[in-house]
């Protein structure tokens, strides 16, 4: 493809607070066209395969979560997990130093700094994506999100979390069938918890 179509091509991608050379490939733009327009000035290297036009103009919407965004798309298999699932559902009153990412149990990845790299099994149970400024976002749903918030951070913060989840409405409200399936899926008793967050 010629590099003066190529941008073009990726137009979807250039509105966005961020993409990686992975997407652009799967629109027709290699990497060598990418590393070209970085050169000319027309588009951003973030990091490592994750590139920005560099005309982006950061959305209100977006801009708390573009690091979260840019963090993920980073993770090859990536899903926005624990403390920052918490943070993007609004279900906690943590202040997130780092970006939790989850990636597969078998996946040997390392991200140092910013990144908090969790191994789980059962990467689909409970993975969905949520719309963030026109950005679609790997993440585990609510439910998927406390029960592995007992599991694998404070008892405090889990509680904390499954009540003010409780507390929400409309459609943001908690499903508890779903929650009893992820438990009962992933082995932990969230019953005694979910007694003393409903009495």
């Amino acid at each position: 493809m010629p590099k003066s179509n190529s941008l073009s091509v990726i137009q979807s991608l250039l509105e966005q607070p961020s993409f990686t050379a992975e997407e652009a490939k799967k629109l027709g733009v290699s990497p060598a066209h990418l590393a070209y327009y970085v050169k000319k000035g027309e588009l951003r290297r973030l990091s490592r395969g994750i590139y920005q036009s560099a005309t982006y103009q950061h959305s209100d919407e977006n801009f708390q979560w573009e690091d979260l965004i840019e963090a993920v798309k980073g993770v090859p298999g990536g899903v926005v997990c624990l403390i920052s699932a918490l943070a993007l559902y609004d279900i906690n009153e943590q202040i997130t130093r780092q970006y939790w990412i989850a990636v597969p149990h078998s996946t040997s990845i390392k991200r140092p700094g910013l990144y908090k790299i969790v191994r789980l099994r059962d990467m689909e149970l409970g993975k969905t994506t949520i719309d963030q400024g026109g950005v679609q976002i790997p993440i585990f749903d609510r439910e998927r999100t406390i029960i592995d918030s007992f599991r694998l951070l404070s008892r405090e913060i889990a509680i904390k979390a499954l009540k003010m989840a409780l507390a929400k409405k409309s459609k943001e409200k908690l499903d508890l069938n779903k929650l009893h399936k992820y438990a009962k899926k992933l082995k932990y008793n969230i019953l005694p918890y979910l007694l003393t967050a409903t009495t």
